[in-house]
């Protein structure tokens, strides 16, 4: 039998579909970031920070405030890991205790 030179038919090109609706996007779980109360910083101060870190209006801010004051904390914001870690982080650097947990 003698070689074939003949090249071997090409695959016919299809498109490939891709079924709506079927990505699923994995995102993590949210982190509460917690606002401790304490009996020294004053209130309208706990408002001024909350509107400064969060961008809340005046309303909101003083509610999580009240909310504060009242019950003992308030989750302030719920926020991937790291950027709750920054907020923990900047809250105590105006001198708020604040901690973090799974949302």
């Amino acid at each position: 039998m003698a070689p074939s030179t003949a090249q071997p038919p090409a695959p016919a090109e299809t498109p490939i579909e891709t079924p709506a609706g079927s990505e699923h996007t994995l995102r993590e779980p949210g982190w509460d970031v917690l606002v401790w109360n304490d009996p020294i910083t004053l209130m309208s101060y706990v408002v001024l920070v909350f509107r400064r870190l969060f961008g809340y209006d005046f309303d909101t801010a003083t509610r999580l405030m009240l909310q504060v004051h009242h019950e003992g904390k308030a989750v302030v914001a719920t926020q991937p890991r790291e950027q709750a870690e920054v907020s923990v982080s900047r809250l105590h650097g105006f001198g708020l205790q604040a901690t973090m947990g799974r949302g």
